[in-house]
């Protein structure tokens, strides 16, 4: 009993925090004005890098903001205010803005960054509780934090606040992303390693193309047509017309359908299944490996436009890629 009672008295406190900080990120939510899209537009027209910056738990969610941005196509970095007054400073080039979190905006550490913005005209944006503090009354633009209680039972430890920060970057960065456009193709430029990268993967960036693809002319006999699926390995050789079209596609399959003594005296129109299955080149991998799942295939071929084969894909490239 004394074991139910404790784990009951976690979860009222587990969902006391996450109902505290939700109503703070509502309270941020109703705040959105103009000043976020001033923040947004300086952001945008930053020419270098955006230079994020905080202490203690808002230096941690700095170092988050600061990867967000970075990842989503807006170059930045973390700068840490101790390491910033004992030379980190240079680190901030003249083309650069600063992003600044401080809770209270009076976070004593931050005066030398502050001072070195304005300094050398670096734009600064704030993002603290308090417009009448050092940090707000110094910023060019003051994304203010509205007032929420903190998660913790004594009211002191930042939970609610910090959580609204890291929403508020999240807000930030996004946004920047839908303006400059950024694509899923280059999501996966800077995400080349790991799931995420995984799943942007192109077609055509673990497809087989040029003499790898196994193909052959309308009209070829069987048994060139046999050697080239034995020599490439794909399972199937593609036929093509005289303009370089796509028209059919032999699969062992269509071999043991076909089996008899006059099949290596056919030609390739006799056997070959019309309408192959096909697929874009600039096509996500996962798309084909679940197009190849679903059709109970091992491998595409890549066309272009006018159906002519650019590559041929086969579920083991997709597999190896760490395609799931």
């Amino acid at each position: 009993m004394a074991r139910a009672l404790s784990k009951n008295t976690d979860i009222d406190a587990a969902r006391r925090v996450l109902r505290t900080e939700i109503a703070g990120l509502e309270a941020l939510l109703a705040s959105l004005d103009g000043t976020f899209t001033g923040a947004v537009e300086i952001l945008a027209r930053v020419s270098g890098r955006v230079t994020v910056t905080g202490m203690g738990k808002s230096g941690h969610v700095a170092r988050k903001i600061a990867a967000t941005f970075s990842s989503t196509g807006t170059p930045a970095q973390f700068v840490h205010p101790g390491e910033a007054s004992h030379g980190d400073l240079g680190m901030i080039a003249e083309n650069d803005a600063v992003l600044a979190l401080s809770n209270s905006g009076d976070t004593a550490e931050l005066a030398d960054i502050v001072a070195h913005a304005k300094r050398f005209r670096n734009p600064l944006i704030a993002m603290t509780r308090r417009t009448a503090s050092a940090l707000g009354e110094a910023a060019d633009v003051t994304l203010l934090l509205p007032a929420a209680a903190e998660a913790c039972s004594m009211g002191l430890a930042p939970t609610t606040s910090t959580t609204m920060m890291m929403a508020l970057g999240d807000a930030l960065a996004v946004a920047l992303l839908e303006r400059k456009g950024f694509s899923p193709s280059d999501f996966q430029i800077l995400h080349p390693g790991g799931q995420l990268g995984h799943q942007l993967l192109r077609v055509a960036d673990i497809m087989h193309d040029g003499e790898a693809m196994p193909l052959v002319a309308r009209g070829a006999a069987m048994s060139e047509a046999i050697l080239v699926m034995t020599a490439k390995s794909f399972g199937c050789v593609g036929v093509t017309d005289d303009a370089g079209k796509l028209i059919g596609i032999v699969t062992d399959g269509d071999l043991r359908r076909h089996m008899g003594d006059d099949m290596l005296r056919a030609t390739v129109d006799a056997v070959m299944s019309a309408r192959p299955k096909t697929i874009r080149p600039q096509a996500l991998a996962a798309e084909a490996l679940g197009r190849m799942n679903a059709l109970a295939i091992t491998s595409l071929f890549a066309v272009d436009e006018q159906k002519r084969p650019l590559g041929i894909l086969h579920i083991h490239d997709c597999l190896r890629a760490g395609v799931a």
